[in-house]
C-alpha cells in the first residue's frame, strides 16, 4: 500500500502544485480534499504555465486519473471554465476527472454573503478571495447546503434553491444591504451545469476505495496550508475547510489506515496572504527581495503575498498535527543572494519562551521571534537536480532545518519546473513516492 497525502506545511502558496505534478507521475489517482477555487496551484511545463483552482494538478499527466472529493465547495461555472482552458491547450480531463456526488455547491448567493460580510462595519477583515468559499461551508455545517447529488436531481434541487437563497435575500434586506441577484437566471444556469457535469459525477469514496483495494496508489492533495486550517490555525485568520492531514480521510471518504505516509511542503522562507499574525515577516528590504526573487504574487488573486523568514516553531507545530515522515523545502534558489539568512528558532512573549503553539490571535501578535543567522552561499542554486551538485553552504541550511525542525528534508526544489528538483536517495521521502 502506498497512498500518500501532501499538503502545506506553512500558510499555503508552498509550491504544493509542482510537487504534486511532478510526483503524480508515480501515482495511479490524484484525489484533492478540501477548499474551493480560491487556491490556486501553478505548475510549469516547458513554456507552459497552468493555473489550476479546483482540479488536481495531476491531471497535466496523461491517462492518470483525478478526483475531486467531498471535502470540496465546487462552483460549477468555475470548474468547467476551468476544463475548457485545460483541454483547450490540449489536456484531456473528460473522461479522467471524476466528482463526489456529496460535495457542495457553491452559488452566487454566496459569493453575494461573503461580500456582505467581509464589507460590514466592524468586521474584522480576514482578507478572503471574496469567492463565496466560507458562506458555502457555512450552509454545508449549517444543514442547508446543497449537494452535487441535490443539484442534479431538479425535484429536489429547486425547492432547496428557492430556500437557501431567499433566506440570504432577506439578510440582505434585513441589514438595508442591496443585493443584484437574479434568482430564477441563476437556477437555469446551474440547472445547465448540471447536465454538463453529470458524466462526471459518482460516489467517489467507493471509486477511491475500490481502487485501493484493487492495488492502485493515491496522492491526496490538499490545498491552503496547515496553519489556515479551521481548527488548528491562526483563527479566524483561516480558510473554512480542513487543510490538514486529517482533512484527507474527511474529505475523500478514505480510512486512515489506507494512508501510509504525509509529506509536507514548505518554502526555504515563508509566506502569507491576507490578514492575520505573522510573527516572522520581513517589512524591510529582505522582505521586498524576497517577494522580488520569489516572484510572490497569488497564482488566483494577483495580491502581494506577505514575506518573511522560516519559523522553526511554525514547522514543528505543522509537524505535530500532520505527522509528516518528510517535507519538500522549495524555492531554495530565492534565496541564493542573501549573504546571510535569518531562521527563527524559538519564540518568546515578554521574555517568556514558549514551549508550543498560541492559540489566540492576540498572543501570537505578541511573539518575539528568536533568530538566529546562517551564512548564505551567494551563487546560483537554480535547476540543480542533483544534492551533491548543491553548494555547501546551501547543503548546511537545509541540514540546519532539519535539526532544528525535526523532520527530514527530503525533496528540495530548486526552480519552478518539474526536472528542478532534487530527490535524496535513501530518503523516507524516496521511499514513499517509489
Amino acid at each position: 500500500m502506498r497512498n500518500v497525502v501532501i499538503l502545506g506545511s506553512q500558510w499555503g502558496d508552498e509550491g504544493k502544485g509542482k510537487i504534486v505534478d511532478l510526483l503524480s507521475e508515480r501515482f495511479d489517482i490524484i484525489a484533492r480534499y478540501q477548499g474551493g477555487h480560491n487556491a490556486g496551484h501553478t505548475v510549469f511545463i516547458g513554456e507552459k504555465k497552468f493555473v489550476l483552482k479546483l482540479i488536481p494538478s495531476g491531471i497535466l499527466r496523461p491517462g492518470k486519473i483525478g478526483v475531486i472529493g467531498n471535502g470540496l465547495v465546487i462552483d460549477p461555472a468555475a470548474l468547467l471554465t476551468e476544463i475548457d482552458a485545460l483541454e483547450s491547450a490540449g489536456v484531456q480531463v473528460r473522461g479522467r476527472l471524476f466528482i463526489s456526488n456529496r460535495a457542495h455547491v457553491l452559488f452566487p448567493a454566496h459569493r453575494m454573503m461573503e461580500k456582505m460580510s467581509e464589507g460590514r462595519e466592524g468586521r474584522v477583515s480576514i482578507g478572503t478571495t471574496s469567492r463565496g468559499i466560507g458562506p458555502c461551508y457555512e450552509d454545508k455545517i449549517g444543514r442547508r447546503g446543497i449537494r452535487v447529488a441535490d443539484l442534479l436531481d431538479k425535484a429536489v434541487f429547486r425547492p432547496q434553491y428557492e430556500f437557501v437563497t431567499k433566506e440570504k435575500l432577506a439578510i440582505a434586506a434585513a441589514l438595508g444591504i442591496p443585493a443584484d441577484l437574479d434568482v430564477s437566471r441563476a437556477r437555469d444556469e446551474y440547472e445547465a451545469f448540471a447536465e454538463r457535469i453529470r458524466p462526471m459525477v459518482c460516489d467517489t469514496s467507493v471509486l477511491l476505495n475500490g481502487a485501493i483495494r484493487d492495488g492502485k496508489t493515491v496522492m491526496f492533495e490538499g490545498a491552503q496550508g496547515t496553519m489556515l486550517d479551521i481548527d488548528h490555525g491562526t483563527y479566524p485568520f483561516v480558510t473554512s475547510s480542513s487543510a490538514s492531514a486529517g482533512g484527507a480521510c474527511t474529505g475523500t471518504g478514505v480510512a486512515p489506515t489506507r494512508i501510509s505516509g504525509v509529506i509536507g511542503v514548505s518554502k526555504a522562507y515563508i509566506t502569507r496572504v491576507g490578514g492575520g499574525p505573522f510573527p516572522t515577516e520581513a517589512l524591510d528590504e529582505a522582505g521586498e527581495r524576497i517577494r522580488a526573487r520569489g516572484n510572490e504574487f497569488g497564482a488566483v488573486t494577483g495580491r502581494p503575498r506577505r514575506c518573511g523568514w522560516f519559523d522553526v516553531p511554525l514547522l514543528r507545530y505543522t509537524a505535530n498535527i500532520n505527522g509528516f515522515d518528510s517535507i519538500v523545502v522549495t524555492k531554495l534558489d530565492v534565496l541564493d543572494e542573501f549573504e546571510t539568512i535569518k531562521v527563527c528558532v524559538a519564540y518568546k512573549i515578554g521574555g517568556r519562551e514558549l514551549t508550543e503553539m498560541p492559540p489566540t490571535v492576540a498572543e501570537i501578535e505578541k511573539i518575539e521571534p528568536v533568530y538566529e543567522e546562517v551564512p548564505g552561499w551567494a551563487c546560483s542554486t537554480f535547476g540543480i537536480s542533483n544534492y551533491e551538485d548543491l553548494p555547501a553552504k546551501a547543503k548546511d541550511y537545509v541540514a540546519f532545518l532539519e535539526e532544528r525542525t525535526g523532520v527530514e528534508a527530503g525533496c528540495v526544489s530548486t526552480g519552478p519546473e518539474r526536472m528542478q528538483t532534487i530527490i535524496r536517495p535513501g530518503s523516507r521521502f524516496e521511499s514513499l513516492i517509489r
